[in-house]
């Protein structure tokens, strides 16, 4: 267990998990958010936000999610680039485990979205822990010297790729799309050791014990082969990204975690909010406002309160920057 302790582990940084540490930071509780990659979410890919309350003109998603992390910077959260790949929730002391460290909480919020997959390629299923790996940083030695290959045409496919290039041979980046979502000067571009294909989608994965080759297609249904020993896959879906929970929350047929109007789920200290719920209208607005319900309740549960805490700033200024007219 981690000697640090913290008051709040938020997992996921999007506008559910940055507003939730805003409003548990400024609250005085010692908060971190875990962020798999600061450019992967739903909010980060989209090219214009005109609609969010508050912005005087159109930006970039990822320019309305610096200003959401810049703001929970500002309050005293800490933020940390992590991919989580397990939590112990059964304790008074929760823990969430990434490759690098253990974090301890009091209380945990889970906002990790809902842009995960289900297996979908033909043998990516099988070969999984075989060959197949949905995380470079945990896998990325088993490679050292090999040719292995990264699925994705975005970002955090791009970073990713670059990461696995320092142990592999050669790594191929294979594009559904015709250009990556980066800028041409991303640094992830000029890795010496990497090779881009674009438009091309992996239709299966094949070999006998381990993963040994890929077939690929292009637009024209023309197919293709790749002998290669590793498949580390970057496609982004619409479920909900829960698979570092294994089954210690309650969840929905279609995986998404059960809470109730407080954002608390089956497990005492444990919250969730934003689009890993399964809201009907997915929208930023929406997402926000169930981090900021989720902190207030977890500094509910943290001081044993009968009703949440509303009003924490001196002079009676709320924590949305609204008087207290009492």
């Amino acid at each position: 267990m981690s000697e640090e302790l913290y008051d709040v582990i938020i997992i996921g940084g999007g506008p559910a998990g940055l507003s939730a540490a805003q409003y548990s930071a400024r609250a005085g509780l010692k908060t971190v958010v875990l962020d798999k990659s600061s450019v992967a979410g739903a909010l980060a890919f989209a090219s214009a936000i005109e609609n969010y309350p508050g912005i005087k003109e159109s930006m970039s998603g990822r320019e309305l999610l610096g200003i959401f992390r810049k703001q929970a910077l500002g309050f005293g959260a800490e933020y940390a680039e992590a991919q989580v790949i397990s939590v112990n929730l059964s304790g008074n002391v929760k823990e969430v485990f990434t490759m690098d460290k253990t974090y301890s909480g009091k209380a945990v919020i889970i906002a990790t979205g809902s842009m995960g997959r289900k297996p979908a390629i033909k043998g990516e299923a099988e070969f999984l822990g075989r060959g197949v790996s949905y995380c470079a940083v945990c896998d990325a030695p088993f490679f050292k010297g090999k040719t292995v290959c990264v699925l994705g045409d975005s970002e955090e496919a791009v970073k990713e790729s670059a990461y696995l290039a320092k142990f592999a041979e050669t790594v191929y980046l294979i594009s559904p799309s015709k250009a990556l979502k980066v800028e041409k000067d991303h640094p992830g571009l000029h890795t010496p050791n990497m090779e881009i294909i674009y438009g091309r989608t992996v239709t299966s994965i094949e070999g006998s014990e381990i993963v040994e080759r890929i077939k690929m297609a292009d637009s024209e249904r023309k197919e293709s082969g790749l002998e290669l020993s590793g498949v580390f896959v970057y496609l982004h879906g619409s479920r909900p990204v829960v698979d570092f929970l294994g089954e210690m929350l309650d969840t929905s047929e279609d995986e998404c975690i059960a809470t109730n109007r407080l954002m608390e789920t089956s497990i005492p200290g444990v919250f969730a909010a934003g689009d890993v719920i399964c809201t009907e209208v997915r929208q930023v607005v929406i997402a926000a406002a169930n981090g900021c319900v989720a902190a207030l309740s977890a500094e509910k549960f943290i001081f044993h309160r009968k009703r949440r805490k509303y009003d924490w700033a001196k002079g009676g200024t709320a924590p949305g920057g609204v008087t207290n007219p009492h």
